[in-house]
């Protein structure tokens, strides 16, 4: 059996920006974290900690965590997107790789936006082709020079999102170099199957997110035909065990698999009140230590 690592993720305490009045304070995440019980979790989004890698691993050291991944966005789909992505990107993987990270989590651009519009044609056959490409030379130049293995994370209303495009990615990249970060929120928010994923392709998964979608707050964001973000400010991602997909066949489904892997508790919640967070961190790691098999922290 494999080994289960949890952590958690700026996410999971209403973090999406850099910088952002409304968010909770990085020290207090920090604080707040470690005293969840976590001891790893990922950077968030580039500039919401210390960028300074001396002024983190110190701001870690002293509280007992590690960084398993950094994250970013890309645009590859798009012509001549390659520098601006690799700029934004290789900041983040520098950094991860600097506090001892061996993943880069790195997720689609939008197709749609926040009060629903679509702001870029979905790809087809062909665009998904291309992407795969790119992102497949993405990953090679990651691990060539940060050591940073390449985990695609699907996201809900992006060009890589549904079962379908999910399955065509995974067929169009090269798992040397590219593998999936499985969102088990963001993979049933678009009706898609974790644990298909999992029995398919064995192989391709390498890292995990952890998350569950309220099927009631679903069902009326389909039918009002609105965006993720507005999605998320209505509660579809809600604490484990209230939603979907249920977490314990998945975690034990995981540890089949026979490697080891982070999985990160990742519960949008932006924007959120500051005393929201650490009780529903404890209460998730409880719940996921009791019925998570072989999970470890």
């Amino acid at each position: 059996m494999g080994r289960v690592t949890i952590g958690s993720a700026p996410d999971s305490w209403g973090v999406w920006f850099a910088d952002d009045e409304q968010q909770t304070p990085w020290e207090r995440f920090l604080d707040e974290v470690a005293a969840a019980g976590y001891r790893r979790i990922e950077l968030g989004p580039y500039g919401y900690l210390p960028t300074d890698p001396a002024r983190l691993k110190d701001e870690l050291d002293k509280r007992g965590l590690a960084v398993t991944a950094g994250t970013s966005f890309e645009h590859l789909h798009r012509p001549d997107s390659w520098d601006s992505t690799w700029k934004d990107i290789s900041a983040t993987a520098e950094l991860a790789a600097a506090m001892g990270a061996k993943h880069l989590v790195v997720m689609p651009s939008m197709w749609r936006g926040d009060n629903g519009e679509v702001v870029e044609p979905r790809l087809d056959h062909e665009g998904q082709a291309r992407h795969g490409k790119q992102v497949t030379e993405l990953g090679r130049r990651i691990a060539a020079e940060y050591g940073l293995k390449t985990q695609y994370h699907p996201h809900a209303d992006g060009h890589v999102d549904s079962q379908e495009t999910v399955e065509r990615f995974l067929d169009e990249t090269d798992g040397e170099y590219v593998n999936l970060c499985l969102d088990t929120g963001h993979i049933s928010y678009c009706g898609g199957d974790n644990l298909k994923l999992i029995q398919d392709y064995p192989d391709r998964i390498g890292y995990v997110h952890l998350k569950q979608v309220d099927p009631k707050v679903l069902a009326e964001v389909e039918a009002a035909g609105v965006g993720f973000d507005e999605a998320v400010r209505r509660g579809v991602m809600c604490e484990p065990p209230n939603g979907v997909p249920e977490l314990p066949p998945l975690l034990d489904a995981l540890a089949a698999l026979d490697v080891d892997l982070f999985a990160i508790v990742e519960q949008d919640m932006y924007p959120c009140p500051p005393e929201v967070p650490l009780p529903i961190a404890e209460r998730t790691l409880a719940y996921l230590r009791t019925h998570g098999g072989g999970v470890s922290v």
